[in-house]
């Protein structure tokens, strides 16, 4: 079953996104794998938090992240990089759990 992301983590997926240059709002739909009005409601949150512009050109929008979106960005990938590496070293500590009498005898009367 496939976990629900968190909004923070559909903000940093738009930031990535936008950072590997998709700007055009139909296409970061498309690679954040988001229906339309979520994505609109987004976008506009995160240009009133200063981590996005939107550039209007002719009839097209545009956005670009700003430096404090990259900042961001930087940020909580250097956690998520703390958090993996700090998880990784205790899950290579494999401890036996104790079996009680009672399956031990159930598994040997068999």
């Amino acid at each position: 079953m496939i976990r629900k992301r968190s909004r923070l983590e559909i903000y940093l997926d738009i930031l990535r996104v936008i950072n590997r240059g998709v700007k055009k709002p139909t296409r970061i739909m498309y690679s954040t794998n988001l229906s339309w009005n979520p994505l609109q409601e987004i976008l506009n949150s995160m240009i009133k938090q200063g981590l996005i512009e939107r550039q209007d050109t002719k009839n097209r929008k545009q956005y670009e992240i700003t430096e404090k979106g990259k900042s961001a960005l930087r940020y909580f990938d250097k956690a998520k990089e703390l958090i993996t590496a700090e998880a990784g070293e205790t899950s290579r500590q494999v401890y036996p759990l104790p079996r009680s009498r009672e399956s031990n005898q159930s598994f040997e009367s068999q």
